[in-house]
């Protein structure tokens, strides 16, 4: 029995087989290769870095310039992300501590809860959305106005010239963005619980200091910085191959945006399991 084309069932259904397994290898082999792309670029990235400040060749007015940027973007949208999130900790547990007749642990809840988790992850989420979006629509407009080809023609290396200060600025900034968000969030469960649990003061900071610690601090900032250099990474890549005009422009910020919160979330679990397992919680 043959088809309308002259060809037989079966023989159709492998050709299709064939080809839908072509499409699959080709995407993968297009994933694989966007993959190496990255990781070139960033250690692209990290040796301009390091070589240029080693030989004061860097460029730290742009890198001032692009921080200074960040933390304009950054800064009021972490303050209002931070209030909620303290509060909703200190509501959630401060009903569930009152329920067990343990008030005086809210303040632990807090130092848990916002420190080891909540301002890490609230920094990364920020970055990845303020912070992508601009370094992307920044480069991915330069690149469609054939800006960054000018570069190269010049003899000007574009990583160097515009992705390696903004590594370096993202690296900085993090962290400090991190702790505005610890010191916003933690004022603001503390003050919620003093209000909703009736908690004393010297018990609050009394708990938070037994459960957190200074490592607690450092794996914080570690978090923010790597959170940082991803978000940087996946941004540049993103706006340094943007094609198609405006709609590419559009296309490599949403997709920067969306690849930088994957990336980060799945790094912070990561993360999280080392943490627990070399740095288990300790009360002090």
């Amino acid at each position: 029995m043959t088809t309308a084309t002259g060809q037989r069932p079966e023989i159709q259904y492998l050709q299709r087989l064939t080809e839908l397994a072509s499409k699959r290898s080709g995407l993968f082999s297009s994933h694989f290769r966007t993959f190496g792309r990255v990781i070139n670029l960033a250690a692209q990235s990290f040796r301009y870095s390091a070589t240029d400040i080693a030989t004061l060749r860097f460029s730290w007015k742009e890198a001032a310039v692009q921080g200074w940027h960040f933390v304009a973007i950054t800064a009021v949208p972490a303050i209002l992300m931070a209030v909620p999130f303290g509060v909703i900790v200190s509501l959630q547990v401060g009903s569930l501590v009152n329920q067990l007749g343990a008030t005086s642990l809210v303040g632990a809840a807090g130092g848990m809860g916002i420190l080891r988790q909540g301002a890490p992850l609230a920094t990364g989420m920020l970055l990845g959305g303020a912070g992508a979006s601009a370094i992307a629509a920044d480069l991915g407009s330069r690149t469609i106005r054939e800006e960054i080809d000018a570069l190269r023609v010049m003899g000007i290396d574009p990583v160097r010239r515009l992705v390696a200060p903004r590594l370096v600025a993202m690296t900085l900034i993090a962290p400090l963005l991190s702790v505005l968000i610890i010191v916003t969030g933690t004022v603001a469960g503390y003050l919620i619980a003093l209000v909703s649990t009736g908690s004393a003061p010297g018990n609050y900071w009394a708990s938070y200091g037994a459960f957190a610690s200074l490592a607690d601090i450092w794996v914080d900032f570690v978090k923010a910085a790597i959170f940082g250099v991803i978000v940087v990474i996946v941004a540049c890549h993103r706006g340094l191959e943007a094609s198609g005009g405006p709609r590419g422009v559009a296309d490599g910020v949403t997709a920067s945006v969306v690849l930088s919160v994957l990336t980060i979330i799945v790094v912070n679990v990561v993360i999280t399991q080392i943490v627990v397992v070399f740095l288990p919680p300790q009360v002090v």
